[in-house]
This record gives C-alpha cells, structure tokens and sequence, in this order.
C-alpha cells in the first residue's frame, strides 16, 4: 500500500540493468519456437479470439483464451478471480496482507475455491521480470497499475501485456472489470459481476438510512504540515459515497492535483472543512497519526474536535477500502459501517 504522500498510487519505474534485458531476451527466444508450435497445435483459439486490448502504452494481442494468467497493480487479481480464473502469479502486497502473507481477501477466496494461491513477486519500481516469466504467463493484466513504458516493454516480450488505457493509477473500477473480463474471453460475465457490487453497497446504503445527508470529507496527509483531500471520483470516496454519505460541496472546490483524483490543500486551508459531519482518513502508522492529530489547525477541524473521524489503522482494511473490485467491497462493507456509525455518535451535527 502507497503512503499517504502518493494519493494516485503513481510509482516511478526503474529500468532493468542490460545484461539482464539480455538474458531475458535469451530466454524468450529460446521458448518463441516451441510455443508456437504448441499454439498451432491447440487449434482452435477459442470462442472470441483472437482479441486486441489497446492500453495508454501500447496493444495486447492476445491469440487464445489464457490459461496461466499474471496480475499487476491493484484490482485486476481480485477481478480476475471473480471471473473464475485465479492467478498462477500476482504482485504482492505486503503492507495490506495479513499474518498468511497474502491480502486477507484473496487468500479467502482462494482457499474458498480450492486452487492454488497465485506466486507472488515484487512489483511498483523494481518488477520481478525473472519470477514472472518463470511462471510462463499467458497474458499479464495491469489495467489498474503505475507500470511505465520500459516495463510494458520488457513485459511484453513475456506475454501479451494489459495496460491502463488513459494514464497509470487512472481506471476506474467498473471499467477495469470490463477490460479484464475481455482479456480472460469472458466479456458476458462483466456487467452481472458490476452489478452485483452495486447491489452490495446500495443494500448496505439502505441498512443505514442515517447516512442520508451526511456530509463528509476524505483527508491524507504526507506528515505534519500538509493536508489533501480526495476528490469524489476517487475510488476510496466513491466506496463511501455509494454507502449513502454526500462528500462536503466544499472539496469541489479544491483544484485537483493532476493524475491523481485529490487535491493538495494545505494545512493552513484545514478551517474550510468546517462543514464535514464526519472525517475519513487513514495513517501510514502510529507515529504519523500522532504528529497530524496533535498539529492546532488540524485539532481544529469541527469534525476532528469532536472524534467524528473514520480512521483505519489496520493494513488490510484500509488497501481494502481504497479500491472498487468483486472482492473488496463485500469484505470492506462489514468492517466499515460500524466504524461509520461509531463516528456519528460522536458527531456534533
């Protein structure tokens, strides 16, 4: 999970040494041969393919319907499970998962299952291209990921690669479910699948008809002195949103960082929250909540002064709660209303 300081999850790549390019490139060509003759011996690509994905970086020929599928970023291993094909590699998460070593969420669903839990590998900056192409991916999927243009380059050399189609950290959830959907051959199944989380959050919307009207703002911080606010489209606003809360009329006010569905404010702008029934925000740990909760302008804020603050301190709840997919939200919305209703007794409004 990204700290505070990185609201769009934009990580800045690395390039791989030359010598290791080069024994990548030995390694590919030396398997080109036999997999293609393996996909001419396959026959039939399957129903709806050969298809083409275009993304910000480039396009994914995908020629048959993948078996051995490789997830990267965020959403699309959760999506790709949903639809019934669970991963034979993911990039890991360590900050959100739990004492398993895996995303409490994923590994439930997992288990739940009964296939094998995906190899995890290092991801963001510094990809584990070895692990992945030791895992013989079908298709790599990174439609919601921060993966820069050298590597979609090396990974594509590994297999047909699924990028963002706009910018990195920009796709939004439903339409994450449909690019993935697409690439795995199963387009009919996304629309049941996005209606089906909507569905989850309206029931729990309904469960708690003293949302209506309550207005809230969702803050981060990138330590003592500085505040930002997510704007409503961001997915971790949008999750509240759809749970029956209004965002404060006053964050659309905020000029938006560009890339990143938030807005850097400053501390010294903390008074224009005034009007925020409750506040939503999270930690990077301990000693960052100290240091922000302790700063005057800060203390200040209505909505803070009285303890109407929805806070997660737990890993796993707050990567959870950050994102949309098929997964999260079902595990989110358990934990979520009690700390919400917890936050409204304490509400002065």
């Amino acid at each position: 999970m990204p700290s505070q300081s990185s609201p769009s999850r934009a990580r800045r790549g690395t390039l791989v040494a030359p010598a290791a390019v080069a024994t990548l490139a030995l390694v590919l060509s030396g398997c080109s041969s036999s997999d293609e003759e393996s996909s001419k011996a396959s026959g039939k690509a399957g129903e709806g393919f050969p298809v083409k994905i275009k993304s910000a970086l480039g396009t994914a020929g995908i020629p048959e319907r993948p078996d051995r599928v490789v997830t990267l970023g965020q959403g699309s291993t959760e999506t790709s499970i949903a639809l019934g094909k669970t991963p034979v590699g993911m990039e890991s998460y360590k900050w959100g998962s739990d004492k398993t070593g895996y995303l409490p969420w994923v590994h439930e669903a997992v288990t739940k299952s009964g296939d094998k839990l995906p190899k995890q590998f290092t991801g963001g900056e510094d990809i584990d291209f070895e692990a992945i192409t030791e895992l013989e991916p079908d298709v790599i999927l990174a439609p919601w990921s921060g993966i820069t243009k050298d590597q979609y380059s090396i990974l594509s050399d590994i297999a047909p690669t699924v990028a963002y189609p706009d910018q990195a950290w920009s796709t939004n959830w439903d339409q994450q479910i449909d690019i993935v959907a697409k690439a795995l051959g199963r387009p009919e199944k996304a629309k049941p699948l996005e209606e089906k989380i909507k569905k989850q959050l309206a029931a729990a919307a309904a469960s708690r008809p003293k949302y209506k009207n309550v207005s809230f703002s969702y803050l981060y911080n990138s330590g003592p002195g500085t505040l930002g606010v997510f704007k409503s489209q961001e997915q971790r606003v949008q999750m509240v949103r759809s749970l029956g809360l209004t965002v404060d009329p006053v964050v659309k006010t905020f000029k938006e960082t560009k890339g990143t569905d938030s807005a850097l404010i400053g501390l010294e702008n903390a008074e224009k929250l005034k009007d925020s029934d409750l506040v939503f925000t999270f930690y990077s740990d301990a000693k960052n909540r100290r240091d922000v909760e302790k700063q005057p302008l800060y203390a200040a804020i209505p909505a803070v002064k009285s303890g109407a603050v929805v806070a997660g301190d737990d890993p796993s709840f707050v990567t959870a709660s950050s994102m949309i997919n098929p997964l999260t939200v079902p595990w989110s919305i358990d934990r979520y209303l009690p700390m919400i209703d917890k936050a409204l007794t304490k509400s002065d409004r």
